[in-house]
């Protein structure tokens, strides 16, 4: 079998993170992220579910997940799954937006799955450029020509793509947001949303896609990364963002961001001690 390669990179001038994953066979259960997610698919064939549709993706499909889109994919052949991937976060966004609108209002892209191969001659190179660390403007241009490009024909206010939710869902979710560093219960997110559990339950999976729990972890795990990508030790990461020990931060953080903890933080302190700004 082909072996697994992972490879990350931060380029500061970009403020983006460029990804790509090689020769994968891993699952990759039901989860969101906080940030703009822009992928493609070199190889292979999945299944991917995404806020409650399914998609079968093959190569040369261009993924684009908003904040917030809960997904899952699983492979679906014999083959392995070869994939590249930019992270943009929502500040970033914002100065993108602006930059090609002269808006400034976050984009939520219409459609998660798209066979568009003018977005995919701009998002090829721009990744390309990413990974090699280049310092040429021609990445700035491309990340700009992709990101208009996207906004042009996917493209309407963000807060469209947000499902309507009950206020008290709005309530649990500020809890959490709030207390994800302590040891939570269900009973004190319904006790805060004033509501039962099992109204709590269904209510929150079809108002967000994920179970309570899994939107904590989820928060848990954005946190963790910007504590990573600052030096911090895992051990420390997973103490400060209210894991219950070490190997379940390690195992929930490899699942859902194809990394182990002190592999992610190492791209960013190695960055660090080789000068890069």
């Amino acid at each position: 079998m082909k072996k697994e390669v992972r490879t990350v990179v931060y380029d500061d001038e970009l403020r983006i993170e460029a990804y790509r994953f090689e020769g994968i066979v891993q699952p990759f259960p039901n989860h969101f992220h906080e940030y703009y997610v822009i992928g493609f698919i070199e190889g292979g064939e999945r299944v991917l579910s995404c806020k409650n549709q399914e998609y079968t993706v093959t190569a040369g499909d261009v993924l684009l997940f908003n904040p917030g889109d809960n997904h899952a994919c699983v492979q679906s052949d014999d083959g392995t799954l070869d994939y590249r991937g930019i992270n943009i976060t929502k500040e970033v966004m914002l100065d993108l937006a602006e930059e090609v609108t002269g808006r400034r209002e976050l984009p939520g892209f219409s459609r998660n799955v798209i066979a568009d191969e003018e977005v995919a001659c701009c998002l090829r190179p721009l990744h390309e450029l990413v990974m090699k660390g280049s310092g040429e403007f021609g990445k700035e241009e491309n990340l700009l020509l992709l990101v208009s490009l996207l906004i042009q024909k996917y493209g309407q206010p963000f807060e469209s793509c947000i499902p309507e939710c009950r206020e008290e869902i709005e309530k649990a979710c500020a809890f959490m947001e709030q207390h994800y560093t302590e040891r939570i219960s269900l009973d004190q997110i319904c006790r805060w949303a004033g509501l039962s559990k099992s109204t709590l339950l269904r209510a929150f999976a079809k108002s967000k896609g994920v179970t309570p729990y899994s939107y904590l972890e989820n928060i848990r795990i954005g946190e963790a990364r910007k504590l990573l990508e600052q030096g911090v030790p895992p051990v420390e990461a997973a103490l400060q963002t209210g894991f219950s020990d070490q190997s379940h931060f390690t195992n929930y953080f490899s699942r859902f961001i194809g990394l182990s903890p002190g592999i992610y933080r190492s791209i960013f302190t190695e960055q660090s001690e080789t000068g890069e700004t």
